[in-house]
This record gives C-alpha cells, sequence and structure tokens, in this order.
C-alpha cells in the first residue's frame, strides 16, 4: 500500500505539473477543469491520511489552490453554457477574464507552494514508514471510508436532508473509492448510483450557483427564468435518484 500510495503521489504531481504548463501556454480548454479534478483526487488520497507529516501542509495547500481557482471555473463554465445558449456577447466578456486567468493560475503563490509541498511529499511518507507511523495504514484508510459511507447512510434517511450536503458527501465517498480502488467494499450497485446521485444534484446545484451569479450581474437575467425551471426539474430528477441510492445499497 505504501508503495502504491508513492506511485500515486508522484503521479499527480506529474499530472497538475501538465496543468500548469497548459495554463500558461492556453493550449486547451480543459486545463482548468483538469487542475480541478487532480486537485480533488489529490485531496481524496489525503484525507484518510491526517495526522501524519506533511499532510497538514499539503491539504493547506491544496486548499489554497482549490479556493483560488473555483470561482474561476464557475466562470468558464458559465461562458461555455452562455455561447452554447445564444449569448455570445455575455459570453465573450467572461472568456476576455478567462484569458487573462489562465496564465495567472499557471504563475501563481498558491500552486508554487503546492507544487514544492508535493513534490517533498513521498520523502515525508518514506521518513512515517521508517518510523514505524504507517503500521495499520490499510485499516486505517478502511476505517475513513468506512466512515464517509455511514456518514452518507445517515444523511439520506435523514427526513430533513440538506442537499447540498448530500451532493458533498456523496463527493467524498466517490473520489474516496477512486483513490483506493483496492479497498472498494461497497455494494456492486453503489457506483454507478453516486455517479447518478452526484450528476443530478450537480444540475441542481449549477442552477442555485447561477441564480446567485444573476442576483450580481445583470447580463445574466435573460436565463433567470429558464433556471428557475430547471432548477425545479433538477430537484425532482435528484430526490427520485437518491431515493433509488437509498433503496438499493443502504438498509431501511
Amino acid at each position: 500500500m505504501i508503495n502504491r500510495l508513492v506511485a500515486r503521489v508522484l503521479g499527480l504531481e506529474i499530472r497538475l505539473l501538465a496543468c500548469q504548463a497548459r495554463l500558461s501556454a492556453h493550449t486547451d480548454p480543459e486545463a482548468l477543469h483538469d487542475l480541478r479534478t487532480t486537485m480533488r483526487r489529490l485531496r481524496s488520497l489525503l484525507r484518510p491520511l491526517r495526522g501524519l507529516p506533511g499532510v497538514e501542509q499539503l491539504e493547506v495547500a491544496a486548499s489554497a489552490v482549490g479556493d483560488l481557482t473555483m470561482p474561476l471555473r464557475d466562470r468558464e463554465v458559465m461562458a461555455a453554457y452562455l455561447l452554447e445558449h445564444d449569448q455570445p456577447q455575455a459570453a465573450q466578456r467572461r472568456m476576455a477574464q478567462m484569458a487573462k486567468a489562465y496564465p495567472a493560475v499557471a504563475t501563481s503563490n498558491e500552486l508554487a507552494q503546492l507544487l514544492m509541498i508535493l513534490d517533498a511529499f513521498p520523502r515525508f511518507l518514506r521518513a512515517a514508514q521508517r518510523q514505524g507511523l504507517l503500521k495499520g495504514l490499510v485499516k486505517r484508510i478502511e476505517k475513513r471510508l468506512d466512515k464517509q459511507w455511514k456518514k452518507l447512510d445517515s444523511a439520506l434517511h435523514d427526513p430533513a436532508h440538506d442537499r447540498h450536503r448530500l451532493r458533498l458527501l456523496i463527493k467524498r465517498v466517490r473520489y474516496g473509492i477512486d483513490a483506493y480502488p483496492e479497498l472498494d467494499r461497497l455494494p456492486k450497485a453503489a457506483m454507478p448510483r453516486l455517479k447518478a446521485a452526484q450528476g443530478a444534484l450537480g444540475d441542481w446545484h449549477d442552477c442555485v450557483q447561477w441564480l446567485a451569479m444573476a442576483e450580481q450581474e445583470a447580463d445574466l437575467q435573460p436565463c433567470v427564468a429558464v433556471w428557475q425551471t430547471t432548477m425545479a426539474k433538477a430537484e425532482q430528477r435528484a430526490d427520485r435518484v437518491l431515493d433509488k441510492l437509498s433503496a438499493d445499497c443502504f438498509k431501511s
């Protein structure tokens, strides 16, 4: 497990460096999305390792990059939506802003700090291994994954469940298994049900975010009525998918 863990950290570092180069050169429109996806995988890998040397510093650095890039990704997604839905002027304004943002992310202190700490992290893991701090690592990770699953179970069976919290819990379960696939003990139906639930809740969450943005950005007003209708439909779809997840993967 320790060897696999080190290999995964190195693989994520290589992916982040590639994303940095793509952002700097502005070679493709998926660079920022891929950067955030890689960050998500890193944070999922780290979550069960909390308390080990170097983990807290790496989590803080990853969180800083997440905070930096989240509003930029929201703007990027919004620009693509507006372009697709016959709002070219509003789309172009946001795309012009993004053209400046990409190289700024690539050269940001936040990303530089993350890459510096990430580069040193395998040495922290090996030092912890030599000191005997990684004994029982598999059980430690399994315990964390099981805890995330139980939290989701509890939230799903709460009559007053919060969709925002459910979305977060579903993402943590999915990405935790993605980070440690060899420790997957979930029911067979779990992953497709989790994926469907995350997608439905994501559609709903997008509408919530966009309606909030429309309150501040006047050029989004033509889209408000459509988003309100879409949000209502997404809520209904999300509830149906969550019911299937609960019925197929959890005891009543």
